[in-house]
């Protein structure tokens, strides 16, 4: 069986035969100046070279970003969907074009990582009313042999409302049983592994579009998404990755749903990175994201028993997930304030139950309540709304 380090060797040895430079990865939190709070894709760290600065490893590169997005936190533990992951990227910055990167792309799935051409689906930019279809990518997969499906704003990237922009092509493949059918808008089988960006556009704040002097192509394949498909398994927190999470927490916090479990190997996981990478929990910011995580990840765990702690959890797998990202922070550091959080969120909780025990509060909360008591008690929303779905519980 393939394995997660396998997969991203043979991913990096593919491109670097041909020609690409192998970029370091960088830290979840962007250079200063930069307004995004984190890193949310492997193109992140390299906007300045895609807007036309020389990089000083060349013009074809590779790497393995690490990524954090919140966007889909209530979809975290599905089959698909996790908070930090990993991205593997490819990029032309100036140099080949579409038709060369569909085509590596197409030849590294099917004879680098043995995924049956007739397993696999695509998407191509089918034009709207300021960009015409994107023959290229079209011609070249038909070449291939690959199914096309073409769309509008689904295969049209952008980096925000203003800045770099264009068509991409996006890569399926089957996880369902049997022959494949439907396509990728019609079916949710088949699985997104891999985006290929054609950069050639900048979209100014009137919504017009600039040509670039230079296009790019940028690549994004999910590293957790292509490994799953590579090792046949239900979802990605089955894969080798996972499985220090998935075989330690069930026995360590008996009963746990499948559910449950996933979401906590993913918030733990995920704050344990987010530490790594030395955010420390606040109120506003990075620090508040983490925060939010470490606290959906406690009301997770104590909803059935609040005596469970994160005093339990081994020391081996907070080791095992700073050393997969290779960060230097000592484990210690961070349980040290993984218990902190606990102990803070604790007496929240406490007081949170104090004040909704006044007699105001026995009905359905108003937004007027819930602004009362985020400004007056310091209870965020989701704290509450948690307060009262555990008195319904007990009532």
């Amino acid at each position: 069986m393939i394995t997660t380090d396998h997969t991203v060797r043979t991913f990096h040895e593919f491109f670097r035969d041909r020609g690409h430079e192998l970029v370091p990865s960088e830290s979840l939190v962007p250079s200063p100046g930069d307004p995004v709070l984190f890193t949310t894709s492997g193109m992140h760290p390299l906007t300045p070279y895609l807007l036309g600065r020389p990089h000083p490893l060349g013009r074809r590169l590779t790497s393995l970003q690490r990524c954090l997005r919140t966007t889909d936190l209530d979809e975290v533990g599905d089959d698909t969907h996790l908070t930090v992951f990993e991205m593997l990227g490819s990029w032309s910055l100036g140099d080949y074009g579409g038709s060369p990167s569909l085509r590596w792309g197409c030849e590294l799935l099917c004879d680098g990582f043995g995924i049956d051409l007739g397993r696999m689906h695509v998407t191509v930019f089918g034009g709207d009313e300021q960009v015409g279809p994107d023959h290229e990518s079209w011609r070249t997969w038909d070449e291939l042999g690959v199914p096309v499906e073409p769309t509008t704003h689904e295969n049209w990237w952008s980096n925000g409302p203003t800045g770099l922009c264009g068509p991409d092509s996006e890569i399926f493949v089957w996880t369902g049983p049997g022959t494949p059918h439907g396509t990728p808008t019609t079916d949710d089988r088949w699985v997104e592994v891999w985006n290929h960006v054609m950069m050639r556009y900048v979209r100014h704040p009137d919504g017009s579009l600039e040509p670039l002097s230079r296009p790019n192509i940028d690549t994004g394949l999910g590293l957790e998404r292509l490994v799953r498909i590579l090792q046949g398994t239900r979802s990605v927190f089955e894969i080798d990755l996972f499985q220090p999470w998935l075989t330690t927490l069930p026995r360590l916090w008996e009963p746990l749903d499948e559910t449950s479990v996933r979401r906590l190997s993913d918030h733990l996981r995920s704050s344990i990175v987010v530490l790594g990478d030395l955010v420390v929990p606040s109120p506003t910011g990075r620090g508040h994201v983490l925060r939010r995580l470490i606290r959906r990840m406690l009301t997770t765990l104590w909803r059935d028993d609040p005596t469970r702690s994160l005093s339990d959890l081994p020391i081996e797998l907070i080791e095992h997930t700073l050393g997969h990202f290779r960060q230097s922070r000592h484990p210690h550091d961070v349980r040290t304030v993984l218990l902190d959080e606990e102990r803070r969120f604790g007496l929240l909780l406490h007081r949170g139950r104090q004040v909704l025990s006044h007699r105001r509060f026995t009905g359905p909360l108003s937004d007027d309540d819930y602004r009362y008591l985020h400004d007056t008690h310091g209870l965020p929303r989701d704290l509450v709304v948690y307060l009262e779905t555990e008195n319904a519980t007990e009532t």
